[in-house]
Order: C-alpha cells, then structure tokens, then sequence
C-alpha cells in the first residue's frame, strides 16, 4: 500500500456524458414521482441499484457511472460554481 495522494482527472466530454445521464435519469424519477434527489442520493451513497427507477432505462444508464468520478465531479461542480 502507498501512502501518495491518488488524483483523479476526468475530461470534458466525460463529464458532459455523465451530466446528460444524471440529467436523464433525474427526468425519468421525476415522471415516475420520485423525489430524485433523495433517490439518487441514497443511489451514490449505497451504489444500491433499486435506488433508481427502471422506467426509460434509468437504472441501466445510471450504473454506467463511477461513482468515484460522479463525487468529484459533483464536489468540483459544487465547490467552483
């Protein structure tokens, strides 16, 4: 084990792709009356499939993300405005 600082760097079309898949499945929880935040919350907190909706694929697409990737895109999203 190493005790150096892992960095992690995501491209630009990366983080498009992951935007527009969380933007879909965001749409699909909120047309089957989820609360999509709290769906999708518990989703990256517990990598919990069942989390999100089958409804237009959501639940597919949403696991085509790392949630390693998707933390640190959302921090930096959040972080830097």
């Amino acid at each position: 084990m190493t005790d150096k600082t892992i960095q992690f760097t995501i491209s630009d079309d990366h983080e498009k792709e992951m935007r527009e898949i969380l933007v879909s499945v965001y749409n699909s929880l909120v047309e089957k009356g989820y609360n999509p935040t709290s769906q999708l919350v518990g989703y990256i907190l517990s990598e919990d499939p069942t989390y999100i909706t089958t409804h237009n694929n959501a639940r597919s697409l949403i696991r085509k993300i790392d949630r390693d990737e998707l933390l640190q895109v959302l921090l930096k999203s959040y972080l830097l405005g």
